[in-house]
């Protein structure tokens, strides 16, 4: 397989495995799958994540996200 190749399905996996948490922490459903309220809440992240709270909410959100993983045994060693 070619190295183009590879890196391809390495991305694709990774983008997959990011629309997966994003489904199941519940915003699809949450959002009744509008996919502009989802994105304004991203974008809403990625500016927080910039402000002068950027490591307060960091620091927040890490650690409630590990608290799920550790509560949902399906998510086990895909924290990498």
């Amino acid at each position: 397989m070619r190295a183009w190749q590879v890196e391809r399905r390495k991305r694709t996996r990774h983008l997959i495995e990011l629309g997966g948490l994003v489904v199941k922490s519940g915003v699809v459903d949450l959002t009744g799958d509008d996919r502009a309220m989802i994105y304004g809440a991203l974008l809403w992240m990625a500016n927080k994540l910039q402000s002068d709270q950027g490591e307060q909410a960091r620091a927040l959100w890490a650690a409630k996200g590990n608290q799920a993983f550790e509560a949902d045994p399906t998510m086990h060693d895909k924290t990498d």
